[in-house]
């Protein structure tokens, strides 16, 4: 049996309607899954519990070696490219950069289980004084479709390295590549039973998630609207929720940029994995004297970017997820348009397939501009100084990527300073991941950077201090 065959079962029978996994380029049925509920929820968070405090006190190396063994296999499973490329609409570049992260995040995350605890402190006292991290012992992960091996395996691999257990949520709509193959991939790297449960449901699911005692912590990835509503929950129920949203960045395009270079840089940041991305330049920022020539070259590349099935044809984007996200961009689209912005490219569709979309002549009241579209849409405006820019940038309820075009790579870094983001690039488009690498965004996108390093270990662990005396202390009464 391969691994591809395991994928569809699942370690504990759950108690929702069957699903069919579908592709979004053909609409043919993929297999069938069982939905959980909310009573899955229940179980699984207790059964995760029960589970957590032995493997907390395994051997540092014994978690560690499960993680490598992960990392190993998300490299040797050549068949969950194709879940990536079929389930998720992913063009097989894309799929393979899913992969490669996934590893990564399981080798980093193994170097997390050696990581030195805590720390000795002075004191006053005479008594040992030190500061010792431990697992919060259970975590609920959020996932959402877009990128969902990465964006499930970020928060489960440094979780589990740790010494907790992970109750993880992929959206319905790639129940396998995000969910149930994390599960597949684990079980043959030996991690002991009942420490990850994948649990696909709808908002039901999540906010049982939410609400489960079992479960003090939340690493939830996904819209602003649905982070607030995260947040919220969590904050009644004195959580710790970890808030990865939405964006809407900025490619900023200084007026001594190459447009030679930075045209395949823009049309990648707007355009790749069809603009489904949290990082996506979502606001093209170019100084007057290059507009013209920048929308016009733009739109161009635009026109000449294949759109089609990516698991049978060689493409450059591939299809939307589901014909509510192609309401969603084509309607934005349709709006702005109407609001006045020129459509320079694209504008159209064949099924789920969006042509890439070049909207010039842009401003305040164009929607395609001010929201997220969340499409391979590119919006266009001009600014003529400096200042400009940076108000235009930062005059958006989100923070969370910025790319800056310039000849003059300190003048980028001295403008990135007086953009509030999580993540800046400079002469480079606003789509970036590293798994050695902190990630998050702030203001709407999110609540900070969590990912890589330290920022796992504030996530995932409590920091407890502890003081060891020889002799009972006495005290005036």
């Amino acid at each position: 049996m391969t691994l591809l065959d395991r994928t569809t079962r699942q370690s504990r029978p759950l108690t929702g309607p069957e699903h069919t996994v579908t592709e979004p380029a053909t609409g043919d049925a993929l297999g069938t899954v069982t939905l959980a509920t909310a009573e899955d929820v229940e179980a699984a968070a207790e059964a995760a519990r029960a589970a957590q405090t032995a493997w907390a006190k395994a051997p540092h190396f014994v978690r560690a070696g499960v993680l490598r063994k992960a990392g190993d296999l998300f490299t040797a499973h050549a068949e969950l490219r194709e879940w990536l490329v079929r389930e998720a609409g992913s063009i097989p570049g894309k799929a393979d950069f899913e992969l490669h992260v996934a590893a990564q995040e399981c080798y980093e995350a193994a170097a997390l289980a050696s990581r030195p605890p805590g720390q000795v402190l002075p004191t006053e006292e005479p008594r040992l004084s030190y500061t010792r991290r431990v697992p919060v012992g259970v975590v609920g992960v959020i996932a959402p479709f877009n990128a969902p091996l990465i964006l499930s395996i970020r928060s489960v691999a440094p979780a589990l390295a740790l010494g907790n257990a992970v109750v993880l949520k992929p959206d319905p709509r790639t129940a396998v590549c995000g969910g149930l193959a994390l599960a597949a991939v684990f079980a043959e790297a030996g991690l002991p039973e009942d420490l990850l449960h994948v649990l696909p449901g709808g908002a039901d699911v999540g906010q049982a998630l939410v609400a489960d005692p079992h479960i003090p912590v939340i690493s939830f990835t996904g819209s602003t609207g649905a982070g607030r509503a995260v947040g919220e929950a969590a904050g009644r129920h004195l959580k710790r929720a970890h808030l990865e949203l939405g964006g809407n960045s900025a490619l900023i395009v200084l007026e001594d940029a190459d447009l030679d270079a930075v045209i395949s840089t823009a049309a990648w940041g707007s355009f790749f994995h069809q603009g489904q991305i949290c990082m996506t330049a979502g606001r093209h920022l170019v100084h007057a004297s290059l507009y013209d020539e920048y929308v016009d070259r733009l739109a161009a590349k635009a026109d000449s970017l294949a759109v089609g099935d990516p698991h049978r044809e060689q493409v450059h984007l591939g299809p939307l997820i589901d014909r509510g996200q192609l309401r969603k961009v084509h309607g934005l689209v349709e709006a702005s348009t109407a609001s006045g912005a020129k459509l320079a490219a694209g504008g159209s569709h064949d099924r789920l397939f969006y042509r890439p979309t070049v909207l010039a002549d842009t401003n305040d009241l164009t929607p395609a501009y001010t929201e997220e579209v969340f499409g391979p849409v590119a919006p266009v405006r001009s600014f003529a100084t400096t200042d400009e820019a940076v108000a235009l940038a930062t005059a958006s309820p989100y923070g969370l990527s910025l790319g800056i075009v310039t000849g003059d790579p300190a003048r980028g870094l001295d403008l990135a300073d007086r953009i509030p983001t999580g993540i800046a690039h400079i002469n480079d488009q606003t789509v970036n991941d590293e798994a050695v690498a902190p990630f998050g965004g702030i203001a709407a996108s999110g609540t900070g950077s969590r990912f890589g390093g330290d920022a796992n270990l504030e996530a995932f662990t409590d920091l407890r201090w502890i003081t060891v005396r020889s002799d009972v202390a006495r005290y005036p009464f």
